[in-house]
């Protein structure tokens, strides 16, 4: 979208004031509420439930409420909801969202995911898609009915649910699937069902389901350029490559949506990188320091796909799994300094990675973040459910 000759330039540290204040990380800036963190920032990753309560404790001034608001936000009064969204991951937005995410990233990986079944069952030589149109159709008035429930709950009232078929058969990963696992899946992304409570705590990973709230159907475009203006206001600056990894866009569709929403070109260390027009003026640091524990998968250290600016290289084979999830994080100023771990007595252990270490005034700052996440988390114990090397050395 153009060169980047005589754009503002935005170095590292502003990034890094931009992230602390509006990622509501400093203590002035912590939320109220829930519904206040996830509109900043427009997606917490759902894909580790712990993950959403753990980044949201995080940024909440009154950090005890963190369970009972949230439960009441996802659960009660429907403010936020769980769904699939970018890159076909689960997330949590607020509600007011869930049409936005579903039009402009949702449809297009729905198509391929029902494709994709149809495919499977064909090959498994199981019913045709009217069938399956059938059954879908039979569940989702069960669920209408039920409110929320389990798959095995809804096989209670269509009994084709439980129906099996092999899933790539002679292949190292062959496996049999249930129609039941593979369907809800589909609908979900489709837009058509959400999770509801959890089987159990918080930690919790299996979920009732329910039928997705209502929500117009927007233009393509037009959610595209909302979702992207939204994400800027908080994450902005991003290249092009950050834009594109966090949507799972094409990137003509990220250059349709920067040139729709008059997003404004700067100069960043990794290249040309974008703002909207509104928001090119120079961004104080925080006037206190501040440091922070973030869960694994957290959506600041997982905002971007180029990371020098807030974490080193040399941390990544310490902070990362096989597959590229962050596990859970020491912040400090602005940047990634070391990981953290729960233990089994509950104590929060933590470790400085950086080379040469920390200031005092820094060490004394992580420690009593590690007390204040220690003590609203409580008798819970907390596992990532995708483990990184330090984490499962430090929790013993």
């Amino acid at each position: 979208m153009g060169g980047s000759g005589g754009a503002r330039r935005i170095g590292a540290p502003e990034r890094r004031a931009r992230l602390a204040l509006r990622h509501r990380l400093t203590g002035p800036a912590r939320a109220s509420s829930p519904e206040e963190v996830a509109d900043t920032l427009v997606a917490l990753h759902g894909s580790d439930p712990a993950t959403v309560y753990l980044a949201l404790g995080a940024r909440l001034a009154d950090a005890a409420r963190t369970v009972p608001a949230t439960e009441r936000a996802l659960y009660e009064t429907r403010s936020l909801v769980r769904m699939h969204g970018m890159r076909h991951t689960v997330f949590v937005f607020p509600t007011d969202l869930t049409a936005v995410v579903h039009a402009s990233t949702g449809l297009a990986v729905a198509a391929r995911e029902r494709t994709s079944l149809l495919k499977a069952m064909a090959k498994a030589g199981a019913p045709d898609a009217a069938w399956l149109k059938e059954v879908e159709e039979s569940a989702l008035a069960a669920l209408a009915l039920r409110g929320q429930a389990t798959a095995a709950e809804l096989a209670e009232d269509e009994p084709r649910l439980r129906e099996r078929f092999v899933y790539a058969a002679g292949k190292s990963y062959e496996g049999v699937h249930t129609v039941s696992t593979r369907l809800l899946k589909v609908l979900g992304v489709e837009g058509k069902v959400v999770r509801g409570r959890p089987l159990g705590s918080w930690t919790s990973s299996q979920f009732r389901w329910a039928v997705t709230p209502e929500h117009p159907e927007l233009d393509l475009a037009e959610a595209q350029s909302t979702l992207m203006s939204r994400w800027l206001r908080t994450c902005g600056p991003a290249t092009e490559a950050d834009l594109k990894w966090w949507t799972g866009w094409k990137v003509t569709d990220v250059r349709r949506a920067l040139k729709a929403i008059g997003a404004r070109e700067v100069s960043l260390d990794e290249g040309p990188g974008y703002v909207m027009a509104d928001d090119i003026d120079p961004v104080a640091p925080p006037t206190e320091p501040w440091a922070a524990l973030l869960p694994a998968l957290d959506p600041t250290a997982m905002g971007w796909q180029l990371r020098d600016w807030y974490l080193a290289p040399e941390l990544r084979p310490h902070l990362f799994d096989y597959s590229g999830n962050v596990g859970p994080t020491v912040w400090w100023n602005g940047q990634v300094v070391g990981a953290w771990a729960q233990r089994a007595d509950g104590e929060i252990a933590w470790r400085v990675l950086v080379p040469g270490g920390v200031s005092r005034e820094a060490e004394t700052a992580i420690g009593v973040e590690a007390e204040r996440l220690r003590g609203w988390v409580g008798a819970t114990r907390v596992t990532p459910r995708f483990r990184t090397p330090v984490e499962k050395e430090l929790a013993g």
